[in-house]
């Protein structure tokens, strides 16, 4: 009889871990942001069929990355709890932060049980307020752990060099447009420092929007909508960049005038 290979629970737990991890990261990212009237989700997504943004209730949203059809169970399996809690208690009672532990405890204990491979996914749950300061934006790892949001996020792919570079850029106010365009810039930069072009084509974007009349505050931004939003996006860029030359060049006039008094003195 041959003597069963032995593996330490942290051993199993890190080689989990790194599966899960190496899943993700080979997605798409999902960036997520905070703008006046509400949050935005930016995603680089091609396909018109399958989404990763989409409607949990009257004002949650629901964002993920990784493998599709693990998280698209995970997001019916969301509708399914905020319905039948709606419809139990009050509307009100549906908060991205009970769905946020419905999901981790999912999460924590299929990463846990060792009859049955990770999930391979990474959750955003956001829920808009009344007030930018009543906005909560939750994220969600593999493991089942929660992670309480503030201003941006992203998800998947390159994510850590996205975040750092939104956590530089991202300030409170923001429009609708200058937050798409950041969110863009953010996807836009690969791993070696470089730059691509993204078209509407290839993104998917959708906003909780505070200023709805209606309960429901979730809606997608498509076709022309869009179009124009990152055309009025990449006009206020480049005003501002050429502000930036204005203000700097009159600068250097106004140093170059000093030269020769200060000489003649």
């Amino acid at each position: 009889m041959t003597t069963p290979f032995y593996v330490s629970p942290q051993q199993a737990m890190a080689d989990r871990a790194e599966y899960a991890r190496k899943g993700i990261a080979r997605g798409r990212s999902v960036v997520v942001l905070q703008y006046s009237d509400g949050i935005v989700f930016v995603a680089e997504n091609p396909s018109r069929a399958l989404h990763k943004v989409s409607e949990i209730y009257d004002r949650i949203a629901f964002a993920a990355v990784g493998k599709y059809n693990e998280f698209e169970n995970l997001r019916i399996g969301g509708v399914r709890y905020a319905d039948l809690r709606g419809y139990t208690y009050d509307r009100e009672d549906v908060t991205a932060r009970g769905l946020a532990n419905v999901y981790a405890q999912t999460l924590g204990t299929i990463f846990s049980s060792a009859a049955e491979k990770p999930y391979e996914v990474e959750l955003i749950v956001a829920e808009v307020g009344d007030s930018p300061e009543d906005d909560q934006i939750y994220r969600l790892p593999h493991d089942g752990s929660i992670v309480d949001e503030h201003g941006s996020v992203a998800v998947g792919g390159n994510s850590d060099q996205i975040s750092s570079y939104l956590g530089q850029r991202h300030r409170d106010g923001l429009t609708l447009a200058e937050a798409l365009q950041l969110a863009i810039e953010s996807l836009a930069r690969d791993n070696n420092g470089g730059e691509r072009t993204l078209t509407a084509e290839q993104l998917e974007v959708a906003v909780l929007d505070r200023t709805r009349p209606q309960k429901r505050k979730f809606k997608r931004v498509l076709g022309g909508q869009l179009s124009r939003l990152l055309e009025s996006a990449g006009t206020s860029a480049e005003e501002s960049a050429a502000q930036g030359e204005t203000e700097a060049s009159s600068s250097e006039d106004s140093s170059s005038d000093e030269g020769p008094s200060a000489s003649e003195e």
